[in-house]
């Protein structure tokens, strides 16, 4: 199956178990939308299901304990045997879809459709598929001019077209940004130009946050339970020099944005992510274990004053 079939049927499944999940469908320019949190309640289960389909259902979503017992409540834990295509093919959010007063940032395998992006240069993940499914972080329901410009970015073999749409200020939405903490690891690690192909498994938590109505403590929120409680494990095939040498570079500690609320570095930008220091997007902590050699690295730290202070705890 493609990435896109994968995610398919998992929208499939929201939508016949559509009043289990409090999600609710619609038809909109051809297009199949599953508002996951905008104008409904939503879910724990629909935010599983939204993260599952952001990961081509190439993951296990659970929700754990969090380890940490300064922080404590529930956390979302992700782990998958094939990180490339999940994570950075997938899952990654690296399509801005602004269309009039429209804005989402969209994610999901849809991407591996379009594969306009340099990172597709890259990774493995680039596809044809009958179907497209992407994930949208926005509270705005999508316009008939939404879709119809998403499906002029589609290759035309790709007849049929699910949006899953929920803002970071909703249950699922929490749960679908919170869900990156393997993503945000690797990457990072393309960034830094380590050969991602290398990472052969993964595993991440970081603790679920509780939920704001206000969009910008939302996103500093989800942010901060990443940046400052994620904790992530990769088992790679590598040489213990090189992950000694990039090692201490991936966990958010390593930029000059790290140390403050996200929603205050967001505000000190006046909004625009793309000012903030991109070293800053990982987890708080990243465990290597070498494949080849036996040994693990880990670095960073997780800073649970911070996660409670962001989360309203104190």
């Amino acid at each position: 199956m493609t990435l896109n079939e994968r995610s398919y049927r998992v929208a499939d499944e929201l939508e016949r178990e559509a009043a289990w999940h409090r999600v609710a469908v619609s038809r909109v320019g051809g297009a199949r939308v599953i508002d996951c949190g905008g104008a409904v309640v939503g879910s724990l289960a629909a935010g599983r299901a939204l993260a599952r389909a952001c990961l081509a259902d190439l993951a296990e979503v659970e929700y754990v304990p969090y380890p940490d017992g300064a922080v404590g409540g529930p956390a979302v834990q992700v782990m998958t045997d094939d990180p490339v295509r999940a994570c950075l093919a997938s899952q990654y959010a690296g399509w801005q879809v602004k269309v009039g007063d429209f804005f989402g940032m969209g994610s999901g395998p849809f991407r591996a459709l379009a594969a306009r992006e340099e990172l597709f240069q890259h990774i493995p993940g680039k596809e044809e598929s009958a179907v497209a499914v992407g994930v949208l972080e926005t509270r705005k329901h999508p316009t008939e001019a939404v879709v119809a410009h998403l499906v002029a970015k589609l290759p035309t073999v790709a007849e049929r077209l699910t949006l899953l749409v929920a803002p970071a200020s909703s249950l699922a939405g929490t749960v679908q940004v919170v869900a990156r903490s393997v993503e945000t690891a690797l990457h990072k690690l393309h960034e830094l130009k380590f050969d991602v192909a290398q990472v052969v498994s993964g595993y991440g938590v970081a603790p679920l946050p509780p939920v704001s109505p206000d969009e910008m403590t939302a996103i500093g929120r989800t942010n901060d339970a990443i940046l400052y409680g994620g904790r992530v494990t990769l088992w790679v095939r590598a040489d213990d020099e090189l992950l000694a040498a990039v090692g201490p570079k991936v966990p958010s500690g390593g930029s000059k944005d790290h140390g403050e609320p996200f929603a205050d570095i967001f505000r000190r930008y006046n909004g625009d992510f793309y000012k903030i220091d991109p070293l800053l997007f990982s987890p708080a902590e990243v465990e290597f274990r070498n494949l080849k050699t036996g040994r693990a690295h880990r670095f960073g730290r997780c800073e649970p004053g911070l996660v409670r202070k962001s989360f309203g705890l104190e």
